[in-house]
C-alpha cells in the first residue's frame, strides 16, 4: 500500500504499456444507459446522463468507462462528444466489445459488429482502449480460437481501428488465462477487490509480473458500501450471506468510530493500492461525480486502516 493516509491526489498515472495517462478514478457509465435486464433499480433521464458526462469531462477526472451492452450509455456519451467535436485532449475513453445479448453470439464477426456499433454511437472513427468484455460467457478455447473474438480484436488493432486492447470480466482464473496470451495491455476486474472481497489478489500479482495494467471496478460492491438503500442486504448484486453482512456491519462501525464515511474508505481501499492504476465507479448523477472526488480526498487516519485490515482473502473467483 501507499501512504497510510491514502492517495488524496488525482494526479495522472501511467496505464501500463499503453502510453495513456489516467486519473486514479474512472467514471463508470453503465448506470447512465438504463441497461436492459440490469439489476439496478433506477432510471436515469437523458438530461441527467448528459449532465453527468459533461461534469466528468469538465472536472478533475480524465477517464470514462462504457461498453457496448450498457444500454444507451455509448449513444448518450456520443451526444456530448459531438458537442465537443470529439474526445478532448488528455481525456481517455474506454469501451468494451460484447456478445449479442439476444443470441449469445460472441464470434469474431460479432466483435467487429460490436466495435462498429460503438464507433457509430460515439461518433468516432477510432477507439483508444477496447476491452473484451465478460469472456466468461464463452469458453477460453472459443475466445482464442482462429476467427474468434480475440483474433478479431487483434485484427482491428492492426487495422488502426483500436489503439489498445484490454480484457474485462469476473472470474479471476479466466482473466489470468487471457492476460497470459500477451494480447492485452490492460485487465479490468469487478467486484473482486473491495473491503469485502479480495479474491482478485492472484490476478494483480500475475498482471504485475506480466506488465499488464490493472483497473478495479465496483469498490462499493454494488452500492452497499456507499450506503445505497436498494443495495442493503446485497453484495455484488447478489443476496449477501451472514458472514458478509457481519463484515459490512463491522466496517460501518469502524468508520463511524473515526467519523469517516464508509464510502470514502471503500474508494480509497482501491485507490491507495499501488497495483491498481485506476478505480472504476459507476455514477448516475452529475453531483455524484463531485462526491466521488470528495470521497477519494477524505482524510483517513492510519488507525482506521488498521481496523479495516481485511480478513483472509475470500470471495468468488
Amino acid at each position: 500500500m501507499s501512504g497510510a493516509d491514502g492517495d488524496h491526489g488525482l494526479g495522472l498515472r501511467s496505464l501500463g504499456a499503453t502510453g495513456l495517462e489516467v486519473t486514479p478514478l474512472c467514471v463508470g457509465t453503465s448506470p447512465l444507459g438504463n441497461t436492459p435486464g440490469s439489476s439496478r433499480r433506477y432510471h436515469v433521464a437523458l438530461e441527467d446522463a448528459l449532465a453527468t458526462v459533461r461534469r466528468t469531462v469538465d472536472g478533475p477526472i480524465n477517464f470514462l468507462d462504457t461498453g457496448n451492452n450498457y444500454g444507451d450509455s455509448e449513444r448518450r456519451i456520443g451526444i456530448v462528444l459531438r458537442e465537443l467535436d470529439g474526445i478532448p485532449d488528455g481525456f481517455v475513453l474506454e469501451t468494451k466489445v460484447d456478445r449479442d445479448m439476444a443470441s449469445g453470439d460472441f464470434s469474431g464477426d460479432r466483435v467487429r459488429r460490436s466495435v462498429h456499433e460503438s464507433l457509430e454511437r460515439l461518433g468516432l472513427d477510432r477507439l483508444g482502449l477496447v476491452h473484451l468484455h465478460d469472456p466468461e460467457n464463452i469458453s477460453f478455447e472459443e475466445g482464442v480460437a482462429p476467427g474468434g473474438p480475440l483474433e478479431a480484436l487483434q485484427a482491428l488493432k492492426e487495422e488502426g481501428v483500436i489503439a489498445h486492447l484490454g480484457v474485462a470480466g469476473g472470474p479471476i482464473d479466466l482473466l489470468r488465462r487471457y492476460i497470459r496470451t500477451g494480447a492485452f495491455a490492460v485487465v479490468l476486474t469487478h467486484n473482486r477487490y473491495s473491503l469485502i472481497d479480495q479474491s482478485a489478489e492472484p490476478l494483480f500479482e500475475e498482471a504485475g509480473e506480466l506488465g499488464v495494467a490493472v483497473l478495479n471496478a465496483a469498490p462499493f460492491g454494488g452500492g452497499v458500501l456507499a450506503g445505497a438503500p436498494q443495495a442493503q442486504g446485497y453484495y455484488g448484486y447478489r443476496e449477501a450471506g451472514p458472514e458478509i453482512l457481519a463484515r459490512i456491519e463491522a466496517l460501518h462501525a469502524a468508520c463511524a468510530r473515526h467519523d469517516v464515511p464508509l464510502a470514502a474508505a471503500a474508494v480509497q481501499f482501491s485507490t491507495r493500492d499501488p497495483r491498481i492504476v485506476s478505480t472504476v465507479v459507476g455514477v448516475s448523477k452529475p453531483e455524484r461525480v463531485d462526491r466521488l472526488v470528495e470521497l477519494a480526498q477524505t482524510p483517513i487516519p492510519p488507525e482506521l486502516w488498521d481496523e479495516l485490515n481485511p480478513p483472509t482473502r475470500e470471495g468468488s473467483t
